[in-house]
């Protein structure tokens, strides 16, 4: 897999009035941002979270995330908490009368991953415990997250998937609730919970369902396969292509191009959420199918689950 080698300097400290950053974005693009400027009316705990790191732009009021899990990347209790509060300081942060947000970025700062989705090892628990109350919990807060983003935080707008390696599962299913996705060549895309008994609950059906009709979406759930950048490109899933370590590049281009027409970006993908509306009763219920599967998984279904995960942690590890 391709791997990233980009990083961001840390500094846990932001000053009252301003804070710069030098920041890398991978090959050929170390010198495309030398500095952000945090507007001091921003809460500074925005920059202060765990496992996901913020930086926003003044001059293109774009707020850059990126995921950095302290371990196997997947939407672990402590990242899931991350993007509750991240969502809470923006919505508190950015709007009418306050700071400008007019792009949100989401990448990732695992070499080679996107995210790996849910978190494998705490199914295994809870499957083995018979809790299941905690397995629909588990999706409740992660379609709750989902649905805030596929709803733009309720802000003039627009957010963009940054993907420069695989996003499988949850992982996958995030990045659907995005306005745009921009992905490297070489990225790959799947969803993998049939391989253990499993489907994917945290949105999928929803939400392929109505890009591509349910046949494809049954098709793309059920098969099993990894899928290129390209072939998502191709079915309309991802909007631009990169090529390996330019997708912050070309998410810069992206906004560069967009900057004239971004009302008129925003009010369309607006009216298009409208036509197809996806609300979170559906997304929760689906989440309830879902925990009633997984409490049934046998101990071989459990197996095949285990050797997946550490499979991943390997990937993640190399």
């Amino acid at each position: 897999m391709d791997r990233l080698s980009g990083h961001i300097e840390d500094d846990d400290t932001v000053s009252s009035d301003t804070e710069s950053s030098v920041i890398s974005f991978g090959s050929g693009d170390e010198h495309l941002v030398t500095s952000h400027t945090y507007p001091s009316e921003i809460d500074a705990q925005l920059f202060r979270l765990n496992e996901l790191e913020c930086h926003y732009e003044t001059e293109t009021a774009s707020l850059w995330t990126y995921m950095r899990p302290r371990g196997r990347p997947s939407f672990t209790p402590p990242m899931l908490r991350d993007f509750d509060n991240w969502q809470r300081l923006i919505t508190s942060n950015f709007g009418s009368d306050q700071t400008e947000l007019r792009y949100l970025i989401l990448g990732s700062r695992s070499p080679g991953v996107f995210c790996f989705g849910g978190d494998l090892a705490l199914f295994q628990d809870l499957i083995r415990s018979g809790d299941r109350q905690a397995l629909a919990q588990y999706g409740f807060r992660c379609v709750e997250i989902l649905h805030r983003n596929m709803r733009s935080l309720d802000l003039p707008m627009l957010t963009i998937g940054l993907v420069e390696g695989a996003a499988l599962g949850g992982g996958f299913e995030a990045l659907l609730s995005f306005d745009f996705i921009i992905a490297e060549r070489g990225a790959t895309f799947g969803l993998p919970e049939t391989l253990f008994g499993l489907f994917p609950g945290m949105g999928a059906h929803a939400i392929l369902s109505r890009k591509l009709g349910t046949a494809m979406a049954d098709r793309l759930i059920l098969s099993n396969e990894t899928y290129t950048a390209e072939q998502m490109h191709d079915l309309g899933i991802v909007h631009y292509l990169a090529e390996p370590g330019e997708g912050a590049k070309a998410c810069r281009e992206f906004i560069k191009r967009s900057e004239r027409r971004h009302p008129g970006l925003v009010s369309a993908r607006k009216a298009m959420k409208y036509t197809r509306p996806i609300e979170l009763r559906e997304l929760k219920d689906i989440v309830e199918m879902w925990a009633d599967a997984a409490i049934q998984l046998t101990e071989q279904d459990l197996k095949v689950m285990s050797r997946l995960t550490r499979a991943q942690e390997r990937v993640a590890a190399a």
